[in-house]
């Protein structure tokens, strides 16, 4: 069997860490499995995940109602190969050897579900071409 390279490891950053970046790291858990490590956070969290990101991806099969908003660390920043911030002009710790990515997104805060599915989509689509850069698999 060949060497398995080291297990990618993705940090997603925004504000509140309340929806956009929980719906990424749902995303990326769920499809790519145990072959990313995945961590979501946020420069002042809310108290709670935003209620209409839980619908949303309800829809799509992915329950996120147990998770919370958790707090950026600079340890968080250190153990990722890859931080994303979504933005939304987060200041994050900037180490040498990461890879920083900013995603554009619409904010879903005080949003009703039917604005959020599109983001939902959106970051779908952005999930799906990480995963087919940092973790691809095999083709039969």
């Amino acid at each position: 069997m060949p060497d398995t390279p080291q297990q990618p490891s993705v940090l997603f950053v925004c504000v509140h860490n309340a929806g956009r970046s929980q719906m990424a790291a749902a995303f990326l858990t769920h499809l790519a499995g145990d072959r990313v490590q995945v961590r979501s956070a946020g420069s002042a969290p809310a108290d709670t995940v935003n209620p209409a990101v839980v619908e949303a991806l309800g829809e799509v099969g992915i329950d996120i109602s147990a998770q919370v908003p958790k707090v950026l660390t600079v340890e968080a920043v250190q153990a990722s190969d890859v931080v994303i911030t979504m933005g939304c002009g987060d200041t994050c710790p900037v180490f040498p050897g990461k890879r920083y990515l900013d995603w554009q997104l619409p904010d879903p805060a005080g949003q009703g579900v039917d604005a959020v599915r599109p983001i939902r989509d959106e970051i779908e689509q952005r999930i799906r071409a990480l995963i087919d850069d940092i973790a691809p698999t095999a083709r039969a």
